[in-house]
């Protein structure tokens, strides 16, 4: 197994490594938690393990990774049903935009669409992988069932 990925983004720069490494990530609403009085937005998802390839592996691996932004003004949504915690949106890739240094919005693009923009008072986000889908999970049944996490690691 890869060693867990910890990464940390300060600047556009920073922030696309992070895209990289959570693209198609898949998403359940439910797993989206903006905590406006800390002004935190967390995530959890399951990502595909990009690292394996470089090892290599030829099977595609998920791992159950959180991604956090702090400093957070505001976040908005577009296309997404925010009340609909079954909803599953699969991750396309993250963007920064600077306003006036340091602050700006990042933006989270999904398919069909779908984005969340969060407005930050300077850029500061956090990708940390919590272990392997070693339960299947990644693959939601009809059920819609949620595949990932919460912020705390437990299972929903």
């Amino acid at each position: 197994m890869t060693a867990r990925l910890k990464l940390i983004a300060l600047d556009a720069d920073d922030l696309a490594v992070i895209s990289a490494h959570v693209q198609d990530a898949r998403v359940n609403v439910a797993d989206i938690i903006w905590r406006q009085g800390e002004k935190r937005l967390v995530i959890g998802m399951n990502r595909l393990d990009w690292e394996q390839t470089l090892e290599g592996e030829t099977s595609p691996r998920r791992l159950i990774a959180a991604l956090r932004f702090d400093r957070v003004l505001s976040c908005k949504s577009r296309n997404i049903d925010m009340v609909a915690p079954e909803a599953r949106l699969e991750l396309v890739g993250i963007e920064f935009h600077a306003d006036d240094a340091p602050s700006g919005s990042a933006v989270l693009l999904f398919s069909h669409g779908g984005a969340l923009r969060l407005d930050v008072e300077c850029l500061e986000c956090e990708l940390t992988d919590l272990g392997t889908d070693d339960l299947g999970t990644s693959e939601l049944g009809e059920d819609g069932e949620s595949s990932v996490m919460d912020a705390q690691g437990r299972s929903p």
